[in-house]
């Protein structure tokens, strides 16, 4: 079982930034891929950015591409999502996702959720 616990998310202003981050209890995180998804109000989960085991190969959705960096620090079990340039259509509730055999967009082919964290941006 792997625990999952999202951090940093708040109001910013429209061009603001945030850096998200997404805490893992599990000893052996280092072997998961992680996604970062979102939803708004009335919306469905869509996908936002994901990283392999390693760090090596990282996916944005193209609505975000350019403006979010995701990274991950395998020794602190923590994957980070670094969002500049944000804007009010980013708002929603984040949340970061782990699994062994994931297929990067597909939030079904991931194990294990966290409680997710609220970006709202003001324009």
């Amino acid at each position: 079982q792997v625990h999952l616990v999202e951090s940093g998310g708040g109001l910013v202003q429209d061009g603001g930034s945030l850096r998200l981050s997404c805490a893992a209890s599990e000893r052996f995180f280092s072997s998961y891929a992680v996604g970062w998804f979102r939803q708004a109000p009335g919306k469905e989960r869509e996908f936002v950015a994901a990283i392999n085991w390693s760090g090596g190969s990282t996916y944005y959705a193209d609505s975000v591409k350019g403006r979010f960096t995701i990274s991950r620090d395998n020794s602190k079990k923590t994957v980070y999502l670094q969002m500049n340039s944000l804007k009010p259509v980013d708002t929603a509730a984040y949340y970061c996702a782990a699994g062994r055999h994931t297929a990067v967009k597909d939030p079904s082919t991931y194990d294990y959720w966290g409680q997710g964290t609220q970006v709202t941006v003001s324009s």
